[in-house]
């Protein structure tokens, strides 16, 4: 019998528990790079005492008391953080005389209460280029490592790795405030906060890589998030576009995964186990967005990917859905994005609206997309469209290329399984 590896479970929790711990930090320390190193060195102290002694009953709050107890001794070595140490030394103190579940619940004096979202708008700012503002909140908020965002931006590891370092840097060199930004400023910031939101969310949906095909801790957090924001910006369509987005995924959840875990596609989802209170939610949030931007703007792309996901929410089975009415969304959407991927969507819309001759030819086309290179999900699509079309040897290497790519373990396996059965037709 194979013994668990203690150091898996730790990571695991600390994996859930660092954005939080990195969030509460940065307010207090000021900085974020020191914030996450700390929240690194209260891991540490868990892979040294957890093993021996236990996982405590309050992993996070455990994991918060080690933190602060680091940055109690590092501020204390640095002569211009000597007030900030005394702070944190009394706050720390009130604390250990309070019970620890409501440590990390506490709210914050402003408007929103949640350090989370403070955080993800301070990542946000101005100062960074838009690219570094998402690798490094999906650094502190997702957990991802350099190779994981890498993927998710399908740029060299190299290039992830400088953005993160260069932003820790200067987001301290501009002494940036850590606060909620308020009015103008809260605008400015909205689309890259977004986009943020929206990441967080698809790495939940469909993880980039490890053994899971989800992790659905990750799009409750961008899903709570997202409502939160909507109460802070009610007028602004993109805002309920984005959560009525993540609501009518969400509520596919239940029927995305097998008994073994393995990714179950959406043509062969069991539609009875879709969670309707998020469908009836995602839809009222897309009939807010919708009305919105009727008086004086055009629905955005959150928006549009909404309404592409109210199609299949609103149908009783693949057959019974609207296809030529997403094809024409995903039309409408690749020419606001001119985005390689809506076009492979795009693609495998109109195979379902027109035939798979007429999806494959689009498909055809992204081969030399060089965004798609190392796309694991393009040969995929390929792959299916070539089997419908009784193309079975090509369908198999296109499947074959396809695991070869990906970095997910259940979606290689069940890309492997396609191009077998495909090699015995």
């Amino acid at each position: 019998m194979t013994v668990p590896d203690p150091r898996l479970a730790i990571e695991a929790i600390y994996r859930i528990e660092s954005p939080k711990l990195i969030a509460k930090l940065a307010r207090m320390v000021r900085d974020v790079g020191l914030a996450e190193e700390l929240a690194q060195d209260a891991l540490v102290a868990a892979l040294e005492h957890w093993p021996s002694e236990g996982v405590p009953d309050n992993p996070g709050a455990w994991l918060m008391t080690a933190a602060k107890n680091r940055a109690i001794n590092a501020l204390s070595r640095r002569k211009r953080f000597e007030r900030a140490g005394d702070v944190l030394g009394r706050e720390l103190e009130s604390e250990e005389r309070q019970d620890p579940a409501p440590l990390l619940e506490a709210a914050i004096d402003d408007a929103v209460g949640d350090d989370l979202l403070r955080l993800i708008f301070i990542a946000c700012h101005p100062v960074l280029s838009p690219e570094a503002r998402l690798a490094l909140t999906l650094r502190l908020l997702c957990g991802l490592t350099t190779p994981e965002i890498a993927r998710a931006f399908l740029v060299p590891e190299p290039t992830i790795a400088q953005r993160i370092v260069r932003a820790k840097r200067t987001l301290a060199q501009e002494r940036v405030p850590f606060e909620l930004p308020r009015g103008e400023e809260l605008a400015d910031r909205l689309s890259s906060v977004l986009e943020v939101l929206y990441l967080l969310f698809n790495e939940g949906y469909a993880a980039t890589s490890g053994n899971d095909w989800m992790r659905p801790a990750l799009c409750d957090e961008a899903l709570r998030l997202g409502r939160i924001l909507a109460t802070l910006v009610p007028e602004e369509p993109e805002v309920h576009g984005l959560v009525a987005l993540m609501e009518l995924h969400a509520s596919r959840t239940p029927a995305r995964d097998g008994k073994g875990g393995e990714p179950v596609l959406l043509a062969e989802q069991d539609r009875t186990l879709w969670d309707r209170l998020l469908v009836r939610r995602g839809l009222a949030a897309l009939d807010r967005a919708l009305t919105l931007c009727a008086r004086d703007r055009l629905p955005g792309a959150y928006t549009l990917q909404a309404s592409i996901s109210a199609c299949h929410a609103r149908a009783g089975s693949v057959s019974e859905t609207d296809w030529p009415r997403i094809a024409s969304l995903y039309r409408e959407l690749g020419a606001m994005t001119e985005s390689p991927v809506v076009e492979l969507n795009r693609a495998v819309a109109v195979a379902m609206a027109e035939g798979p001759a007429a999806g494959l030819e689009i498909l055809d086309r992204l081969q030399a997309e060089p965004a798609l290179k190392a796309y694991h999900l393009l040969p995929a699509a390929r792959g299916d469209l070539l089997e419908k079309l009784g193309r079975k040897s090509e369908a198999t290497a296109e499947f074959e290329r396809a695991a070869s790519l990906t970095h997910n373990e259940r979606e290689r396996v069940v890309l492997l399984d396609r191009a077998a059965a495909c090699s015995l037709q």
